[in-house]
C-alpha cells in the first residue's frame, strides 16, 4: 500500500482494530499520533498509551488529545455527561510538520455533537482515510455503507483493512467490488510483512 504521510484511521464500528492499524502506520510512516477525542479508558491512558506501547514511539510523538472524556460512549454523550460541548475549533489539525496519523473515536457516523458527526470533521480535515473493518459476518454491509458515505462527501479512501478472524469470501467479495478504486488488505498480512 502506498500510504499518504498524513492520514486518518477510521472504523466501520468501535473496537474494529483502529488502534492496532494506527500503531502500524505510525511505525511505517515515522509519524506522530493524535487521537482527538478519547472516550473512556482514561485510567489506562487510552488509545494513545496503547499506540505508544505497540509502536514503541517516544512520548513526544504522541499529541495530546483535544478531549479526554471519562464515559465510554459516543463523544456527544460522553461530553454531555461532563457538562461540556465539543468545540470544532479544538479539533483543528495540530500545527505539526511531517507525517501524522489521526485515529477517530468509534465509527464514521458517531456524533461529536448532536449537529456534528465524526464524518463531518473528517471532511473538514481533508485528509485521506484508512478504513478498518471487521472481517466476519456483517462486514459487507457496514463496509460498503461506510465507503459510500465517504465517497458521497468526496473523502478519499486510501485503503480498506479487514481485521479479525479471516473470512476469505468477504475479503474476496470486497476486493472484487472495490478493486478499481480502493486497495483491500487483511491486517494479518500486514503484521506478517512487518515482522519479516
Amino acid at each position: 500500500m502506498d500510504t499518504p504521510s498524513r492520514i486518518i484511521v477510521a472504523g466501520t464500528d468501535t473496537n474494529v482494530g483502529k488502534t492496532i492499524v494506527s500503531s502500524l502506520l505510525v511505525n511505517k510512516l515515522n509519524a506522530h499520533y493524535w487521537k482527538p477525542v478519547q472516550c473512556g479508558d482514561l485510567d489506562t491512558g487510552g488509545d494513545s498509551a496503547t499506540v505508544k506501547k505497540l509502536s514503541g514511539i517516544k512520548a513526544n510523538r504522541i499529541i495530546t488529545e483535544a478531549y479526554r472524556l471519562k464515559m465510554p460512549a459516543s463523544p456527544n454523550q460522553a461530553a454531555a455527561a461532563e457538562g461540556i460541548t465539543i468545540d470544532k475549533e479544538n479539533l483543528k489539525l495540530p500545527n505539526h510538520e511531517g507525517a501524522l496519523v489521526v485515529e477517530l473515536a468509534g465509527g464514521l457516523m458517531v456524533p461529536l455533537r448532536d449537529d456534528w458527526l465524526q464524518i463531518d470533521q473528517v471532511k473538514a480535515w481533508n485528509l485521506p482515510v484508512v478504513l478498518v473493518a471487521r472481517s466476519g459476518l456483517g462486514t459487507l454491509n457496514h463496509t460498503l455503507l461506510s465507503i459510500e458515505a465517504l465517497e458521497n462527501r468526496n473523502i478519499k479512501v486510501a485503503t480498506l483493512i479487514l481485521n479479525g478472524e479471516k473470512h476469505k469470501e468477504n475479503y474476496n467479495t470486497l476486493r472484487r467490488i472495490l478493486e478499481s478504486k480502493i486497495v483491500v488488505e487483511e491486517l494479518s498480512e500486514r503484521i506478517k510483512a512487518k515482522n519479516n
